[in-house]
């Protein structure tokens, strides 16, 4: 099973339910999305992929008072399993919060993942540290702009990536610069360099690849795991980022629902009751015999006894 969980789409149209809302954000898609939407999953199913992520982008602070849900009304498709995912953007106004609050968690759970983009050093210790932490509003995915400047505006220091792997979250790389034709050669150098930098700071481990572009900019997943050699990953990192880890990133998004990351509620599990085993009554006569050597065995024993007190008398 090959993912790519970042797969941008935008309703040009969005028609509102019979009870429309702000704050739950339900919508249903127009004919003229809903195709464009179905001939982007064709492509997909095509190239392989079995599990995909409609990606709605936020910038700055999550407000679930101002946002409104584009994704809640897509319906499933047979053959692919579509998750639905919030990115927020962390820029400097996000700094004294980003919105990822317990109060906004009824707003939050609407998505199957979140991720975050941090563009400042304290947005990205904060993505690290503080958001990738087990509870019902943790972030899962880091992801970064690679191709908007040489380099990233903060240094990925080592303490910070171990910890926020060890807390679950991965780290991605969105391919969609590289492939694109009117992306310009400064955008593919800075997308280059920023991205072996990552791979460098991550040693490989906690990655994960994705599109991040239109249904022309996607690859099939052989393609990106040769990507993933060319920018530092071995072989079978390169194969982990688009399977394995992915798949761990969904079952910890799982946790979310739940209380203190607990993956299932604990069920009691009755089983059968082993059968009762019964020994078979003996016979009258070997009741008897047993009896007999019983008996035979005391009066031997008896016998040795008194031969001894008499042979210590003498």
């Amino acid at each position: 099973m090959f993912y790519d969980l970042n797969v941008p789409f935008q309703p040009t149209a969005p028609l509102q339910t019979d009870q429309p809302s702000i704050s739950d954000g339900l919508v249903r898609l127009s004919a003229k999305d809903q195709a464009k939407l179905d001939a982007q999953l064709d492509i997909l199913i095509h190239l392989g992929y079995t599990v995909i992520a409609l990606n709605q982008t936020v910038t700055g602070v999550f407000n679930p008072k101002m946002h409104r849900n584009t994704l809640q009304g897509i319906r499933t498709r047979e053959g692919i399993v579509i998750l639905r995912r919030l990115t927020i953007i962390l820029t400097e106004e996000s700094e004294k919060g980003s919105g990822l609050v317990t109060s906004n968690f009824d707003a939050l759970k609407a998505y199957d993942l979140i991720a975050l983009c941090p563009t400042t050093p304290t947005t990205f210790q904060h993505a690290c540290l503080t958001y990738s932490v087990a509870s019902p509003i943790t972030a899962h995915i880091i992801t970064f702009d690679l191709q908007a400047n040489q380099r990233l505006p903060f240094f990925m220091k080592l303490s910070l990536v171990r910890t926020a792997i060890k807390n679950g979250a991965v780290f991605e790389i969105r391919y969609c610069t590289i492939v694109k034709k009117n992306a310009g050669e400064r955008a593919r150098r800075n997308w280059w360099i920023n991205a072996k930098d990552v791979v460098r700071a991550t040693g490989g481990k906690g990655l994960i690849f994705a599109g991040g572009g239109l249904e022309s900019e996607v690859r099939a997943p052989t393609d990106v795991i040769n990507l993933g050699t060319l920018l530092g990953c071995k072989q079978d990192q390169a194969h982990h980022a688009m399977t394995s880890t992915t798949k761990s990133l969904m079952l910890r998004a799982q946790t979310r629902q739940t209380y203190r990351a607990v993956l299932s509620q604990p069920r009691l599990i009755l089983t059968t009751s082993p059968p009762i085993i019964t020994l078979a009554k003996k016979r009258p006569l070997e009741e008897e015999e047993e009896s007999k050597e019983s008996v035979r065995g005391a009066e031997s024993k008896g016998g040795k006894r008194s031969s001894n007190k008499k042979r210590s008398q003498l």
